[in-house]
């Protein structure tokens, strides 16, 4: 288990206002209680993780805990944000959950070849995604162990 010395937090890329709602409602029903920040595009992701453009001067040692990352989203989708993240060693180990609404067979595939660690499906209804959120919330930022660089 980690130290609690790093907080933990989760990096919420969804450019949909209501699905953004709905995620970090879901999350906060669940319990979670940390830092959720909220970037709307892909383009606004990466200047987060890698502390440029507007997030310029953020501390890029401490990363979210996990990535809760939409496919289809503007400037830079996600499947390539999650190439980038895979391709820089600051970034490649950040778990990454895609979480959309797409049930297309090839974008499960793009995102387990590109190295997601998991794909989950947005459900219909409020109470079922609740129950997906709480679950992924729980798992990511309570059990699952990342290295630590430089460790």
């Amino acid at each position: 288990m980690t130290s609690g010395l790093v907080p933990r937090s989760i990096l919420l890329v969804e450019d949909n206002p209501d699905d953004e709602e709905l995620t970090i409602r879901a999350l906060r029903r669940s319990g979670v209680l940390n830092e959720i920040v909220v970037a709307r595009d892909g383009v606004e992701a990466l200047e987060y993780l890698y502390g440029t453009g507007q997030y310029a001067g953020r501390n890029t040692d401490i990363q979210p805990t996990v990535i809760m990352l939409d496919l289809n989203l503007p400037r830079i989708n996600g499947i390539e944000v999650l190439q980038r993240l895979r391709s820089d060693e600051r970034t490649r180990f950040l778990p990454v959950v895609i979480l959309t609404t797409s049930n297309e067979q090839r974008d499960l595939l793009d995102s387990y070849s590109n190295g997601c660690n998991s794909y989950i499906r947005k459900p219909v209804d409020f109470l079922q995604f609740s129950e997906t959120v709480h679950q992924l919330g729980m798992y990511w930022l309570l059990l699952n162990e990342i290295p630590t660089l430089g460790s």
